[in-house]
């Protein structure tokens, strides 16, 4: 096989094996594409809000809320750091994506609000201790 599989292709083959009559539908898992990680921060938003202090949780919740992320699986730990008392803070955000990084790459570079706050998703590496976006702490 020369060609790579899509997410059509399992679809297909999902509709397949589910409509075989001597086969037990509800022992068919979902199929998917291997997945890798793809690497973001999320940055303009200040340390505290009016429901106070921001949490991972806190934007966890906001990220269900996006459509930015409608479709989007995060990895589980969302970290949220302040690098000064009188700076922004950072928001680095772990993503399960397709190998080509798609996801990540319809979300690079938009906005989003939180609250009264605009927001921006910058691109970086799996390494959050070396600055990648020039804007995040001026």
């Amino acid at each position: 096989m020369n060609k790579l599989a899509n997410t059509l292709d399992l679809s297909t083959i999902e509709k397949f094996l589910k409509n075989i009559d001597n086969i037990n539908s509800d022992l068919i898992e979902g199929l998917y594409l291997s997945k890798s990680k793809s690497y973001m921060k999320i940055i303009g938003l200040p340390y505290k809000i009016k429901q106070g202090v921001i949490t991972p949780d806190y934007i966890k919740g906001v990220l269900k809320e996006t459509h930015l992320f409608k479709n989007i699986m995060l990895v589980p730990k969302l970290h949220v750091i302040k690098g000064s008392p009188k700076s922004d803070i950072v928001v680095w955000v772990d993503i399960w994506d397709s190998q080509s990084s798609s996801l990540a790459k319809n979300t690079i570079n938009h906005h989003f609000n939180v609250g009264q706050f605009v927001t921006t998703i910058c691109s970086t590496n799996m390494n959050s201790g070396i600055l990648q976006c020039k804007n995040c702490w001026k």
